[in-house]
């Protein structure tokens, strides 16, 4: 699909990719682990912005949750690279339905389908793109964290469905800036990139 694209509020849909309470609060897994990514706290009250712009629009808002499910013991299943990377992760953290696991406060009210995920992308074993198609989506604009896992993940198998995919440059973050801009880079190949200014000026 055509990267130039028109955006048309009625057929798009924001992703927002694990703005979640165990991310980002100061009380939440990440912050109790030690792990600060200080660009991803302003991310919120900017995304929350954009939510609101589309769905005034006629748009549709989707969030994707990491979750971490448990085994019969009630031990979280953490894939290896995952525990490799934050070995903090403990029984609690990231549980479905837990307050971890929610959505920022920011998104309240806002969110019109949210999915549960296990990896990077919010389309890996979730119905997410049956709800999209059904809803009669084309185009996706993804936000989030972080811009080169979830989100970047996200993107390519949206690109991958054949949607027009829209990354927002400022409505997502990495652990390091060179990171972040690495990853929008790349991405590139097969999305748009605009801010979320530019974003919400394109709906009207």
């Amino acid at each position: 699909m055509s990267k130039d694209k028109a955006i048309i509020p009625a057929t798009t849909a924001l992703i927002v990719i694990d703005l979640q309470n165990d991310f980002l609060h100061p009380q939440g897994a990440y912050a109790r682990g030690g792990d600060s990514n200080p660009p991803a706290l302003l991310l919120p009250a900017c995304v929350a912005e954009v939510a609101r712009t589309l769905k005034a629009a006629g748009g549709m808002v989707a969030t994707s949750q990491f979750t971490l499910w448990h085994d019969a013991a009630g031990e979280p299943m953490v894939s290896p690279h995952l525990k490799a990377l934050r070995p903090y992760l403990s029984k609690g953290d990231f549980a479905a339905g837990s307050w971890g696991h929610a959505n920022v406060d920011e998104l309240q009210g806002l969110v019109d389908v949210t999915v549960n995920k296990v990896a990077y992308s919010a389309f890996f074993n979730t119905q997410l793109d049956w709800v999209l198609r059904r809803a009669g989506i084309d185009t996706v604009a993804v936000c989030g964290i972080v811009t080169n896992g979830g989100v970047a993940s996200t993107v390519r198998d949206a690109h991958m469905r054949d949607y027009h995919a829209v990354v927002l440059s400022d409505g997502c973050a990495a652990f390091g800036e060179e990171r972040h801009n690495t990853s929008l880079a790349d991405m590139r190949n097969v999305a748009e990139v605009m801010s979320c200014q530019d974003f919400t000026q394109a709906l009207a």
